[in-house]
């Protein structure tokens, strides 16, 4: 038997584990804000990654393009789907000289290990997208927090390395609340974008190259991996920046 405050303890211990746990899996209709998803992830990995601090610190700062000045952008890519068509993304940047930063989803890393080190071997970068990537900004605080803990852990495990940036997933500007989370999870800084490449919505190549046409020096453009159109218009994009002077590198580099 427990006395009343044991039993309060117990109870709230109870609670913050179930809602910790609640995360949704791909495809999932997102969870109003203030609740919890119906459905549980595993928990994350209890190894914390080297970097960054997994203690709890401000919110992070949105960075949307650079103010720099320097003739660069960021081509930046939502990391998930087939591993050829990222090879093939791959092969046409390095054709090109080009460096890109891929922000991936958790539970694309954890199906296609081998992802994360053929980006990092061709002297990309590598950010975290969230676990499952779902429409993160409904979610509820720590089912929130455990969608970019358990990417993180990930990326640490196949990489050493958490990643500099965190990306919210189904949105183009983070949510306070979305800063919120990822400072807790040891990300300073999120990683927006100024330019839509709409890509994901497969308009056909020439659609494609248009849209990052609109791309200025610093800007952040975003695009998608796992889809053949923006293979197709890659090195137009690539050719097209480079006759404008603008060099594509990582969103570190853009942003240091």
């Amino acid at each position: 038997m427990h006395d009343p405050l044991t039993r309060r303890r117990l109870f709230g211990v109870t609670l913050g584990a179930a809602a910790l746990a609640a995360c949704s899996a791909p495809g999932q209709t997102p969870a109003p804000a203030g609740s919890t998803p119906p459905q549980a992830v595993p928990p994350p990995s209890s190894t914390p990654p080297p970097s960054p601090s997994t203690h709890p610190q401000g919110p992070a700062t949105e960075l949307v393009r650079s103010s720099s000045g320097r003739p660069q952008v960021a081509l930046t890519f939502h990391g998930a789907g087939d591993p050829q068509v990222t090879r093939q993304v791959l092969d046409v940047v390095h054709q090109h000289g080009a460096r890109i930063t891929v922000l991936a989803v958790g539970t694309w890393l954890a199906e296609h290990p081998d992802a994360a080190r053929m980006i990092r071997d061709g002297g990309h970068e590598l950010g975290n997208h969230t676990w499952s990537h779902p429409a993160l900004s409904g979610y509820a605080a720590e089912p929130m927090y455990a969608e970019i803990q358990r990417c993180r852990d990930k990326l640490a495990e196949l990489t050493g390395s958490p990643g500099t940036f965190f990306r919210q997933s189904q949105g183009q500007h983070a949510t306070p609340e979305e800063l919120v989370e990822a400072g807790k999870a040891g990300y300073a800084r999120v990683l927006s974008y100024d330019i839509d490449s709409l890509d994901w919505k497969d308009p056909g190549p020439a659609a494609i190259r248009a849209a990052v046409a609109k791309a200025r020096a610093g800007s952040v453009v975003s695009m998608h991996l796992g889809h053949p159109g923006t293979v197709a218009a890659l090195p137009g994009i690539l050719t097209a920046l480079a006759d404008r002077g603008l060099t594509p590198v990582t969103a570190s580099d853009l942003l240091a």
